[in-house]
Parts: structure tokens; C-alpha cells; sequence
């Protein structure tokens, strides 16, 4: 067996027991209904990966205003709650744990794409300036409308209902997506964030809405069924967080501001910073898991054994290998992605992918 049997120890997650190291990454589907709701499909397509463990699902919006791409789903309405249940219950079903992630995109996104047709909102006026998929093809991301004070209290009321929601819809907890150019990466980063108010210029401001949404969620639900993504330096949506120094000043602080909750995890999405990576690791409290991009099967415990990460969450092998856990256990080969069914569709590239046992 190549991969490292330090994969295979169990580990306490919050309120849950993991019975190893790995877990499914978050990854967008967009198969959701129009109206947000996850359908039968999604029910199956996660309960085939429940062996990961720790489930993580696709972004999910909080609210309308959250929605960034065409059949993203929603945990805000009676309606999606109810379609997430079937999805926690299949995961329950096949021993996994299920944390939903909300993710609101903030100025990634487009008037076409969302339910009420509303402008995307954001930090601060600042377009994206990328090119954003719409039922009538690729658009251009607008300029976004500015966050009152107000609009701000709303924002985190929504993450905290969110959270409520997931929970009555049967999920072990959520996980707050901060990473990936989306909106409170936007707080987070400043080429994004030209606030003058409490919600921006020092590091201490652009951190508040990030910390704030992380306190209401924890106590709306409990600290120990909540995670949070981070992506330092991450350059997706047009974020520039600036040089090595300036990102490693921002996350240490957001991380040292956190800490204190004792959130169940953080999340880190790596751009290759080790050493702000070791300091996260000597700051947070509780479990860090950390994807690094383009691994091989044979690099997927690294960081465990480097004493860096206790989870390893998997992506594309997990949306490739429904049985991901066994082939790795085995050393069986891997099935190969198909680029062509990442985004939207129905079975094909999503819930067809053939386990060992029937390929």
C-alpha cells in the first residue's frame, strides 16, 4: 500500500467521531433545482461518498443575495431544508458525517443567475472583472452595490439562519466558506475591500465581518459544529491580498481572533505558504485540514505525517471514485475525471462513476 497508514487513525472532530483521515472537499455540481432545492440526485451522489467520513458538500448559499451561479443550492427556505434531509440522511445512512458549506459569493455573481434578479453585492463598487457562466453564456461580473451597515447585520442574521437551517435539515454541522474569492474573502483582501468604516482599512477592520459571522454561526449552533475555510493568498475572483508579508499579517491575526471560539475546524485551502501554514497550526485550538492543489495519491498524507494537517479532504479523487476510501486501502486504480460533467447536467459525471465492484 503506497499511501501512509497514518491516514487510517481515527479522529475526534467536534461533536463526531471520524473513523480516518480523509474527508470530500467542497465542489461546486451545480445540479440543484431552480429554486435551490437539492434533488434526489444529490441524495445519491453523496450518500456514494459517505465511506469519506467527514462529508463536506458543494457551496450553498444562505440567501438569494448569496447565489453566485446557475443551480447552486440554497439552505434558506422550507423547501431546501427539506431536499438537504434526504441528502443527510443518505450520507447518515452510509456512516458518514455531513457539514453543509455556506458560501455567499458576493460580487461573484450575476442578475441572471439569481432568483430575484437583484445586483450582486460586495465590500465595496468593485467589479470582479471575470467572465461568469449564465443560462445565456458567459458574462461579464458587474459592478457590485456597496454593503451598508445594515446590510451587513442582515448578512450575518443570514449565515446564522443558514446554520439554524442545516441543522433542522439533519446535517452534523457547517462549515463557513471564507476562501476562493468569494464575499468574505472580499472583506478579507484589500484590492476588494475600500471601506472606510469599522468593516475596513487596518487589518483588525477587514477581519470584523469574517469574525463576526464565525461568533453568530458558533453560538447559533454550537462552536463545535462549525468550520471554517480559509485561502490565504488565494488569487481566484480577482482577489490581490498583496506580498508574503502583508497576507501572512491579516491570517495571523484572523486566525489568533478566531482561535478563541473553538471552532470544530479550520480549513485551509493552500497556496503553498508553509510557514504561515506552521503558524496556523501552533495557533488554532482544534483540527486543521488543508488541500493543497495537484496532489497524487502518494502525497495525500504529507501533511499528516509532517505534523501540518490532521484531515486530508479529497476532491477531484472523491468526485472520481465514489469508493475513494477503499481504493486507496487496496492501492486499486483510480478512475480518471471527466472535465466535460463537472458543471451541471444529470447522472452522467456525477453519480455513474463506477465503484471496484463494478468496474
Amino acid at each position: 500500500m503506497n499511501t501512509s497508514s497514518s491516514l487510517w487513525q481515527p479522529f475526534k472532530l467536534g461533536r463526531v467521531e471520524l473513523p480516518h483521515r480523509l474527508a470530500m472537499a467542497p465542489l461546486t455540481r451545480s445540479r440543484a433545482n431552480a429554486d435551490g432545492t437539492p434533488g434526489p440526485l444529490a441524495a445519491t451522489y453523496y450518500g456514494q461518498r459517505a465511506s469519506l467520513g467527514l462529508v463536506i458538500t458543494e457551496g450553498t448559499q444562505p440567501s438569494a443575495d448569496g447565489q453566485g451561479y446557475p443551480n447552486t443550492p440554497g439552505i434558506h427556505t422550507p423547501e431546501q431544508i427539506a431536499g438537504w434531509r434526504e441528502v443527510a440522511g443518505a450520507v447518515h445512512a452510509g456512516g458518514g458525517t455531513l457539514f453543509i458549506q455556506l458560501m455567499h459569493v458576493g460580487r461573484m455573481s450575476h442578475p441572471d443567475n439569481t432568483p430575484h434578479h437583484r445586483w450582486p453585492v460586495a465590500p465595496s463598487a468593485i467589479s470582479a472583472d471575470q467572465d461568469i457562466f449564465t443560462a445565456t453564456g458567459p458574462k461579464k461580473t458587474p459592478v457590485p452595490r456597496e454593503l451598508s451597515i445594515q446590510d451587513i447585520r442582515t448578512t450575518i442574521a443570514d449565515f446564522r439562519h443558514a446554520a439554524a437551517s442545516a441543522i433542522a435539515a439533519g446535517a452534523d454541522g457547517v462549515e463557513i466558506h471564507g476562501a476562493n474569492g468569494y464575499l468574505l474573502h472580499q472583506f478579507l483582501s484589500p484590492n476588494t475591500n475600500h471601506r472606510t468604516d469599522t468593516y475596513g482599512g487596518s487589518v483588525e477592520n477587514r477581519s470584523r465581518l469574517v469574525v463576526e459571522v464565525a461568533r453568530a454561526v458558533a453560538e447559533e449552533i454550537g462552536a463545535d459544529r462549525v468550520g471554517i475555510r480559509l485561502s490565504p493568498s488565494m488569487p481566484l475572483g480577482g482577489i490581490d491580498e498583496g506580498d508574503t508579508e502583508a497576507v501572512r499579517t491579516q491570517y495571523r491575526h484572523l486566525a489568533g481572533e478566531l482561535a478563541p471560539l473553538n471552532l470544530a475546524y479550520l480549513h485551509v485551502h493552500h497556496a503553498g505558504d508553509d510557514e504561515l501554514l506552521r503558524s496556523f497550526r501552533e495557533a488554532w485550538p482544534t483540527a486543521l485540514l488543508v488541500v493543497r492543489y495537484g496532489r497524487t495519491r502518494e502525497q495525500i498524507a504529507d501533511d499528516i505525517n509532517a505534523g501540518l494537517a490532521d484531515i486530508a479532504p479529497l476532491g477531484r479523487f472523491a468526485l472520481a471514485n465514489p469508493d475513494i476510501v477503499e481504493r486507496l486501502r487496496t492501492d486499486a486504480p483510480l478512475n480518471e475525471i471527466d472535465p466535460a460533467t463537472l458543471y451541471g447536467g444529470g447522472e452522467a459525471g456525477y453519480t455513474d462513476y463506477p465503484t471496484l465492484a463494478h468496474a
